[in-house]
């Protein structure tokens, strides 16, 4: 997650780039607070609407999190701004009118200092404030910009809320954000946290954290949440370790979410694989269909294609591709389910709208000892019941379930509060310990 220093941190740094490079797709915060989507391609141009339009070569190999003024179609860095202090003031809001006649300024006198190319926040200071003799940059005209007729009644705190309200409607620039687990979580969460099944960025970290998730470890998971478990895993996980996910789909899934984290190519070669459950099954077995005219219902699946060519010799180069592409699958595929029924893993996790009990009866045999499990679910029925399941079971040890809960401040000198507005919940949490039950164990007692 967006934390400190830490293992984590060093993880998520190795599983990805640490500039932006082509091909990358960007969360762009725009002055509105609105945070757009961006698939950087090089040798392009990218348009933001009214917030202004820039060469897409402009953007890569520059740092994550800085923010952007637009210039010309060019890209200037703006240095983050520091905190200021708000002085006290015994003004009031009360006498304050706000009508149609309190800002002089029109609609064209404002666009002609738009395009006249001053500062956004020299145009914003010349809405409420008294500057005179104040030239544009082209030096062919001179205008005095009249002062807000209500500005000296506000308070401190209002004078900076509008400063910053009139600044961002006309400034030109835009943040890239970071793609943290936390950015990404969040963003998602905000679109569609229908599509997430309701993690919440706090309920996901929760969950990495109850499944001990940690570089070189070994973990299975279910997860139809967009892929947002699954790219918390690969973020922690670094590159170093093991992840397989299980899916109902014979295609490898599409996670939507992992697109904005940017992970290296590599990185996800060599950590992650997926399973439906057909394959996943060890009654299953693999056979090579060679199109018979009729197959029992009980044959279909799992079928591999043919990897060796029917007569014996190639045809083409393509065809040897092709052919050598499907031969590539299949051995991973069952690299993968010899992987799986190997077991011992670390811990499993999931978050899917199927029956969770049926998927621990599946996956739980392999499952090392002391292995964690993380079930997540939107609604409290499925999770408690899931716990009453298990409670008398002997090999899970200690289930218990948990509600996340989160409350946001606005932190500023004299401002801080809790936010006006929050999400109700972030769902429900299911965990347990895997732990070996069987008669051929002993007790050990310790005096």
């Amino acid at each position: 997650m967006d934390v400190g220093e830490g293992s984590s941190q060093g993880a998520a740094q190795d599983a990805r780039e640490d500039t932006i490079q082509a091909g990358n797709t960007l969360l762009l915060k725009v002055p509105s607070g609105d945070i757009r989507t961006l698939k950087l391609e090089k040798d392009s141009t990218v348009n933001l609407g009214k917030f202004g339009t820039f060469y897409s070569n402009e953007l890569i190999g520059r740092s994550y999190g800085s923010t952007y003024e637009i210039v010309e179609k060019r890209l200037k860095v703006i240095p983050p701004r520091p905190m200021q202090e708000v002085g006290d003031t015994d003004a009031t809001n009360e006498l304050i009118n706000d009508g149609e006649y309190v800002q002089p300024l029109t609609v064209e006198e404002i666009e002609v200092l738009k395009r006249s190319g001053l500062h956004a926040s020299v145009s914003v200071l010349a809405l409420f404030k008294s500057i005179p003799n104040l030239y544009t940059v082209s030096g062919n005209y001179q205008k005095q910009i009249e002062q807000h007729a209500n500005y000296s009644l506000k308070t401190e705190y209002s004078k900076e809320k509008y400063k910053k309200r009139k600044e961002a409607k006309y400034s030109k620039s835009f943040t890239v954000i970071e793609p943290t687990l936390f950015n990404v979580c969040e963003y998602w969460f905000n679109k569609d946290q229908n599509r997430l099944r309701d993690i919440r960025p706090d309920a996901l970290s929760q969950m990495l954290n109850l499944a001990n998730i940690r570089p070189g470890g070994r973990y299975l998971a279910v997860d139809e949440a967009s892929g947002v478990v699954v790219a918390g895993v690969l973020e922690r996980l670094g590159g170093s370790g093991r992840l397989i996910t299980i899916c109902d789909i014979d295609s490898p899934p599409a996670y939507p979410v992992m697109t904005q984290m940017n992970f290296k190519k590599e990185v996800i070669a060599s950590t992650l694989s997926s399973l439906n459950w057909a394959t996943a099954d060890e009654d299953t077995t693999h056979r090579v269909r060679l199109i018979p005219p009729i197959q029992r219902k009980t044959d279909i699946f799992p079928v591999l294609a043919p990897s060796d060519p029917p007569s014996g010799k190639f045809k083409s180069d393509g065809q040897r591709s092709r052919l050598s592409k499907r031969k590539a699958a299949s051995d991973a595929l069952l690299q993968t389910r010899e992987e799986l029924f190997a077991g011992e893993f670390d811990g499993l996790i999931i978050a899917t709208e199927y029956d969770p009990y049926s998927i621990l009866e599946k996956l739980t045999p392999y499952l090392g000892g002391s292995a964690s499990i993380v079930v997540h679910g939107p609604n409290v029925q499925v999770v408690t019941e899931l716990q009453c399941r298990v409670r008398d079971l002997p090999q899970y040890l200690g289930p218990t379930v948990t509600e996340m809960w989160l409350r946001c401040y606005q932190v500023l000198p004299g401002r801080t509060h809790p936010m006006m507005n929050a999400s109700g919940s972030g769902g429900f949490i299911f965990h347990a310990i895997k732990v070996y039950a069987g008669c051929s164990l002993s007790s050990v007692k310790f005096y």
